[in-house]
Formats: structure tokens, sequence, C-alpha cells
């Protein structure tokens, strides 16, 4: 088989890997890829939103599989344009991908599913939003409706805020087109969670629990980010919350997707906050999570290969999924100054250090005369892989110490909430 991996980040880096690994796979593209895909793929210099060339790239090289790491391609229909010529793609249609794309959209399919999530109301003007922000109080969450680079959920503390979080979306336009309309929506507290499974528009498969860590400090102060760390297991996720997850949150969104005409096809990622063993949904996300799928994949043991084909072809039923049953850590490296303005083009030190259980893989690096350099935000996903979640997170620092450039920045607290579970 030939495959093409769409996108440049640490989750396609973790795709490439996985994917090389299978026996079935006899060359991998990535486009446009980064450092550390050149290492188990061919990197094709076409960018994830260039839907155009890269279609016309995966006819011409006859791919058999084309696996979309992005949001922003699913949502402009690049799978579609695959399967009106023929070639098979992992990731779901536009339309199943608008879960994704547009908030509203999303809590629509909620409410019509049943799903457990935030009470909310979508607006097209600021001051209605700003009056129903009133009437609710604070704390409350403003988010913009369409995609934002996972910056578009703002957490208001205050009214204050609120209003100010409003005008960012639709008077200043800080994310352009995405904030034409806005949710504002209940604030859940709890523990976050992310539950990702696999689909192929009927049957679901879930992958393991994991937990992503999106503020930029220790102790989830400051900024939102892209997301600065992860582990899978999550052990907030009990036997007993998964199952309510699937039954109340998985299945039926794949069913009511299916019932409006819109199967869904690929991975679902649901953003869940816990509260007292009731998961609610945050967000739904229509490919896999970044950083999560570090330390999933890490994990997964199975060949993933024929799992992006069940789900393209539907015949998921017929899977299961293998895990190794340590745990697995990941910790992203990221420029100072991210979220915010960083510098690019520092060289990275470290890179072939002997690292005892860990992988580093590569987000925003790139060659520069023969040389690897940071050119992004988050730039390493330091991952770990050990018998327990603190042996994961030990081996984890461990790699990150070996590793460098100028002004790195990491979190020192990844994992540390699943301590108290363990220690409980």
């Amino acid at each position: 088989m030939k495959v093409l991996v769409v996108g440049g980040g640490g989750r396609e880096h973790a795709l490439a890997w996985k994917i090389a690994q299978s026996p079935l796979v006899e060359h991998i593209y990535c486009a446009p890829g980064n450092a550390g895909t050149a290492s188990c793929a061919e990197n094709v210099a076409i960018g994830a939103e260039d839907i155009d060339a890269l279609l016309d790239f995966a006819v011409t090289q006859a791919i058999d599989l084309t696996v979309v790491g992005p949001e922003a391609p699913l949502v402009m229909g690049l799978v579609d344009k695959l399967a009106a010529k023929g070639l098979k793609a992992f990731g779901p249609s536009a339309a199943a991908a608008r879960l994704e794309g547009s908030k509203a959209f999303c809590k629509d399919i909620m409410d019509a599913a049943g799903v457990p999530t935030a009470f909310y109301q979508v607006f097209t003007e600021p001051e209605p939003a700003k009056a129903y922000a009133h009437q609710k109080g604070a704390p409350i969450v403003v988010k913009a409706d369409g995609l934002a680079a996972g910056k578009g959920a703002l957490i208001c503390p205050t009214l204050a805020d609120a209003e100010a979080a409003i005008d960012q979306c639709m008077v200043s336009r800080d994310f352009g087109d995405a904030g034409d309309k806005v949710v504002v929506e209940e604030f859940l507290e709890g523990e976050e969670a992310s539950f990702l499974a696999f689909t192929d528009g009927v049957n679901v498969l879930p992958l393991a629990s994991s937990q992503d860590h999106k503020r930029v400090g220790d102790g989830d102060i400051g900024l939102n980010t892209g997301g600065m760390g992860a582990y899978s297991p999550a052990p907030v996720v009990t036997a007993e919350v998964h199952d309510r997850i699937m039954q109340e949150v998985m299945i039926p969104v794949v069913k009511q997707l299916a019932a409006e005409g819109a199967p869904y096809k690929g991975v679902l990622y649901a953003g869940l906050m816990i509260k007292d063993g009731q998961p609610k949904v945050l967000e739904f996300n229509a490919r896999f999570g970044d950083p999560e799928t570090q330390p999933l994949l890490y994990r997964m043991k199975s060949d993933i290969v024929p799992l992006l084909l069940a789900s393209a072809e539907g015949n998921l039923d017929k899977h299961e999924i293998e895990w190794d049953e340590g745990a697995s850590v990941c910790v992203v490296m990221a420029s100072g100054g991210y979220p915010g303005k960083y510098e690019k083009g520092n060289k990275i030190i470290g890179l072939d250090a002997e690292l005892d259980g860990a992988f580093v893989f590569h987000a925003g690096t790139k060659l520069a005369d023969g040389e690897v350099v940071t050119s992004g935000g988050r730039v390493l996903g330091v991952t770990a892989l050990g018998a327990t979640i603190p042996q994961a997170i030990e081996k984890a620092y461990a790699a990150v110490k070996a590793v460098s450039f100028d002004k790195a920045y990491y979190r020192n607290d990844i994992g540390q909430k699943a301590l108290k579970w363990l220690e409980g």
C-alpha cells in the first residue's frame, strides 16, 4: 500500500511513525510533514489546506489510503473529493466534520441526540449574546462558532470578561469568519478527559482514554494552547464512566449524524468534563487530538492500518485494539512565548540521544542546512512508556532534559492529575 498522511504536526508524525510499522505499507508520503516525518515518510511540499494539489497528488501517485490529520482539510471536503475520484480516505465527510467546524451545529446535534452537555445559546449579534451572558451569570464560556486553531473557546470568570470575549469574536474579529456566530454556554466544573473512538458510521470502537493539558502554565493557569501534554490512560475514566461515555455520548452522536444523512467515518474525539462520575461534552473534534495521539499510539500494540481501512470501508465490527498495559506520557516542548509571539529557527540539540523507553515526536520543526530547527509554537512531543503513570512521567521528563533549544518551555506537571486517583 501507498499511504498519504496530510498535515505537518506532532499528530501527523505519530501517525506516520505508527503506519510505518505496518507490514501492509510499502511507502508513506507526508504533506507537508516536518523534520520528524522525514525519518519515516517522504515529505511532499503541499500544504494541508491545498485541497486541489493534495487531490492531484493522490490521483497521480495512485495513493491507496489518505489519512487526514488536521481539521481544516476535513471541513473543506478533502475526503469527499478523494471519494469522488474513487480514492480511499480516513476521516469524515465535510458534512460530518461540521461537528468540529461549527460549534452551533455540534450543539444542535448533541441536543437532538440527548447528549449531556452545557446549556447554551447561539448568537449572530454581540448585544444579545452579552444580554444572555448577564442573564446566566459568570463564570461562563464564549466560543467562536468556526475553526480557530483550538483557541476560540474563551473561559470568562467575570461578566466583563464575557463581554470582552464576545467583542473579541464578533467586533474586533480576532478569529476572522469563525466569529460570525458565537456560542455562549455554561462553564462546566470537574476533570477533563479526552475520549477517542474509531467509527465507520455505524460501529464505534473506542481507543484508550487520555487527558490533555490545555493551559500554558503549571497548575492549569494562563492562556489556552493547542495542548501542552497528555497521558494515557486517564484514571478519571473509570470502567463505569467509560460505559456511560459510550452509551450516552459516542453511540448516540454517531446514530444522530447517520439519521441526518451525514454518517461519520474516521476518528471521533469527545472533549469531556467529568464530575461525580457524570461525563458532559465540552466539544467534539473530527480528528485525532494533538497531543493525545502521541501517547495513544505509543501505547497501541495493534497494527493501526487495518483499523483505518475498516473505518473507511465500514467493517469496524470485525476489529479490536490491543493496548500496552502500562501508561504513556507526552510532554510538549514549546517555543518560549507560545501561545503568543515566539522565535523560529532555533537549533534543536540532543535529538540523537539514547532515550530510555521514550521517543521524540516532532511538531513545529524543519530541516535547515542539514540541521533540525524550530518552526512553530509547539516544537516537540517527548513521549515515554512506563509500567505505571509515575514511571512514564519520570521517563518522559528524563528525556525532556536530554533535548534542548534556545528558549524552550514546557510544563512541569504533566500527568500529575492522575496521581491523586492512584493514591486514592
